[in-house]
């Protein structure tokens, strides 16, 4: 009975033993399965071993056994025995960890809690297929459907697309939205199907949207406003809007995000990247509009787009840059644009309150504008163009959602924005190049056009740049004797990036649209506008005032600063340079190894490489000193040298396990 439990005892510490040494060899987990089997196999073969090795050597003949000498050495054989058997059977692990690394065993409630989430998720995934092949746009995802073959023109898909897109829900409705503005990405005619997308929804009720609005305040309704409107101003599918009145008296607008809005967004954003993934893998027309790449900025920017506050710092950022403009009096023919006042007390993560914006936007005020003088209507457009232009190229903050439905004719015959959601922002240096682009479009020199453009977007290195600068001398060329009301500038220049698969930046894109937008609005307000004509004849005024004095010698001031740093330090770093060189302490340091990074990675080289080396050696060591015949006998079969050469052998062995372990690391990763 003692004998059994021993042995049981023997075997639990032979395999924990296992797994413990060849984690602090490898560095890495082991899982305990296989440690357990292998340990087991260990133990059972390891006495067996040493006792058949004993056997060979002779050391227990007859006589000798009571030699201490003989027993030492017995004992040294068995140990040196099972220690190879030992060895061995970590290689074993090494190899398993090599071909079929140990995975973490899951938490069994995650596990769960994955499984329901994957669940509804593949019902979601397999819902929107459904759905586009019953509208049959299944080509988007697996390159045909049932109905296919009655979709035999780009319009009728475009059709099929925008109906799938509807029926999905309001986030692939806010995708369909975002790609019908990338017309630097989306050909004809699914941009202008897509444009047709709307986002209204049914109203909630008022018991519903109370609640939202006090918990996103942290207070009663009544100890922020003296009043707010039970029915909606407006609805869309992510909020819906409320006339209110502040306790001061102030007329604003509260805008709610709906109750499951952030929740839907968040279940769908993760399947439209998948399905994004899978129609530019296995469709040509996801391949050209790159729907991956489209959809993976998208909805890394939706869930910010539903936090109002975001669009709080928009709303004040749009309105310091006209304030600066009308500073600069760069809006000319006394043209005021006013920007409502958001007010941080009533508002939060999920409610916005701003001024009411009175009037009618441009979109629906045909009768207001009538009203109007031409000389009105002209003012109106004149000052509109260049505070959008000023924004964009001097101070690089603009309204990138500039469409006729978010300006508005205010009751005294001035203009308001609405609408911050989407807010482009372009560095110096950027605005500098677009500037020089539309500098080249004035003067028709298609060659700087070329070249400004090309500062601007990632070309691919097949481009061809001959049919490139031809493509664009073409737009730039025809631009001023084209009819009336046909294509602007911009939109033609889009067309040319999207049809030479250029890759134009988020913010630049919609600076394109904006001016593209822009047009739209300013046709509203006189149809005789031409964008050409009279908007970009005012770069190089905007350019001068980008360039001014206060500017430009503040500008050289910062560069001289930074000169006058590294002047400072220079006479010390060439005494240090020239004293290492003196000394024969000169040293070069490779700046690609500078980092923590860099130096840990040359660091783990270098110790692999010694311990690799140490390793190596100690294996032809024991190789020397086994074939070798000299040395003391221990007994007739046995020599001092074979003892020696298995002891470092075996240490060299385990050396080169974990080598090799770690090869295997760095070749998977």
């Amino acid at each position: 009975m003692i004998t059994d439990v021993l042995t049981v005892l023997l075997a639990v510490v032979s395999a924990v033993l296992v797994g413990f040494v060849a984690r602090r060899i490898l560095d890495t987990p082991v899982g305990w399965p296989r440690s357990i089997v292998v340990g087991l196999i260990v133990f059972a073969t390891g006495l067996p071993f040493a006792s058949w090795l004993v056997d060979q050597t002779g050391l227990l003949t007859d006589g000798r056994t009571a030699d201490v000498r003989v027993a030492l050495t017995v004992l040294a054989v068995v140990l040196l025995a099972v220690a190879w058997v030992f060895a061995l059977g970590v290689g074993v692990l090494v190899a398993l960890e090599a071909i079929v690394p140990t995975r973490p065993l899951p938490n069994p409630i995650d596990t769960v809690r994955a499984a329901i989430r994957r669940r509804k998720r593949t019902r979601r995934y397999l819902a929107i297929v459904g759905i586009a092949t019953r509208h049959g746009a299944g080509w988007l995802f697996h390159g045909h459907s049932r109905v296919q073959h009655e979709l035999t023109t780009s319009e009728q898909r475009a059709r099929a697309l925008v109906a799938t897109i509807n029926e999905s829900g309001v986030t692939f409705v806010k995708l369909g939205q975002v790609l019908s503005t990338r017309r630097d990405l989306v050909p004809e005619p699914y941009l202008s199907a897509l444009a047709s997308l709307q986002s209204g929804a049914t109203t909630l009720p008022w018991e519903t949207i109370r609640p939202v609005i006090e918990e996103a305040l942290g207070a009663g309704l009544e100890t922020v406003f003296a009043s707010v409107d039970p029915e909606p101003l407006a609805a869309a599918s992510v909020a819906q809007v409320h006339r209110a009145v502040l306790l001061d008296g102030t007329a604003v607008v509260v805008k709610v995000q709906r109750p499951a809005a952030r929740a839907q967004v968040e279940a769908d954003v993760d399947i439209i990247v998948r399905l994004a993934h899978r129609a530019e893998q296995r469709t040509q027309a996801g391949h050209d509009l790159r729907l991956e790449s489209v959809a993976r900025g998208f909805t890394a920017t939706l869930l910010d787009e539903l936090d109002y506050r975001i669009e709080a710092t928009n709303v004040e950022m749009i309105r310091r840059t006209l304030e600066h403009a009308a500073a600069d009096d760069g809006h000319g023919n006394g043209v005021t644009i006013a920007v409502p006042h958001v007010y941080p007390a009533a508002s939060g993560a999920r409610v916005l309150t701003m001024d009411l914006v009175a009037g009618v936007p441009l979109s629906g005020a045909a009768d207001e504008l009538a009203t109007l003088s031409t000389e009105a209507r002209q003012a109106l457009a004149n000052g509109l163009m260049m505070a959008v232009l000023e924004q964009i190229l001097v101070h690089g903050v603009f309204h990138a959602d500039l469409h006729p439905g978010n300006v508005i004719l205010t009751p005294d015959g001035e203009l308001g924005l609405i609408d911050f959601g989407a807010v482009g922002i372009i560095e110096r240096s950027q605005r500098s190049y677009l500037t020089a682009l539309m500098l080249a479009a004035v003067s028709e020199d298609d060659i700087a056009a070329t070249e400004a453009l090309l500062l601007i977007v990632d070309v691919p290195a097949d481009a061809d740049l001959d049919a490139l600068r031809h493509d664009v001398g073409v737009v730039i060329t025809t631009e001023r004797f084209r009819p009336k009301g046909s294509q602007s500038i911009f939109t033609r220049l889009l067309d040319v990036i999207r049809q030479h698969h250029i890759a134009l930046p988020g913010d630049l894109a919609s600076a394109f649209r904006s001016f593209a937008t822009l047009e739209g609005c300013l046709k509203v307000l006189d149809p005789g506008f031409d964008m050409f004509e009279q908007a970009l004849p005012m770069v190089p005024k905007l350019l001068r005032r980008d360039l001014s004095v206060h500017r430009t010698v503040t500008s050289v001031q910062a560069q001289a600063a930074v000169g006058a740093a590294r002047l400072r330090t220079l006479p010390g770093r060439l005494d240090a340079l020239l004293s290492g060189v003196e000394n024969g302490t000169f040293s070069l340091k490779l700046k690609a190894f500078s980092d923590d990074a860099g130096q840990g990675f040359v660091q783990s080289i270098a110790s692999e490489l010694v311990g690799t080396l140490i390793a190596i050696a100690a294996v032809v060591i024991a190789l020397v000193l086994i074939v070798t015949d000299g040395g003391p006998l221990v007994t007739d079969g046995l020599r001092l040298f074979d003892l020696f050469g298995a002891f470092i052998g075996f240490l060299g062995f385990l050396g080169l396990l974990r080598v090799v372990r770690q090869i295997v690391i760095r070749r998977r990763r």
